[in-house]
């Protein structure tokens, strides 16, 4: 079992850089893939990027891959999401997900088997 609990969300200025925590309670084992999505008001929840535990491997959705960062920290158990120059269309509540047994697209909705109650980030123009 897996809890996830994130952190960091808020209102900032278009331009401005927001880094979002996800804390992880509970064994995180080298196997998993932590990974962070996004749902804005009125759309489908969309991949934003996921690091490998096991060789901090990332994997990022092209349109962001440019203006945000996962990293990962083994020994917190924490997964942060790093968001420069944001942009008011990236207005949405961030997910962070895990996926215990890693095997197909780490953007893939349906292979994360645990979700946190997510956190808003609000960009305003």
């Amino acid at each position: 079992q897996v809890q996830l609990e994130e952190s960091g969300g808020g209102l900032v200025q278009s331009g401005g850089s927001l880094t979002l925590s996800c804390a992880a309670s509970g064994v995180i084992y080298s196997s998993y893939v932590m990974a962070w999505f996004r749902q804005a008001p009125g759309k489908e929840r969309e991949f934003v990027a996921s690091v490998s535990w096991r060789n901090n491997k990332k994997t990022y959705t092209d349109s962001l891959k440019d203006r945000f960062t996962i990293f990962r920290d083994a020994a917190e158990n924490t997964v942060s999401l790093q968001m420069n120059n944001l942009k008011p269309e990236d207005t949405a509540v961030y997910y962070c997900a895990a996926d215990v047994s890693p095997d197909s697209s780490p953007a893939a909705i349906s292979a994360y088997d645990y979700w946190g109650q997510g956190t808003q980030v609000t960009v305003s123009s």
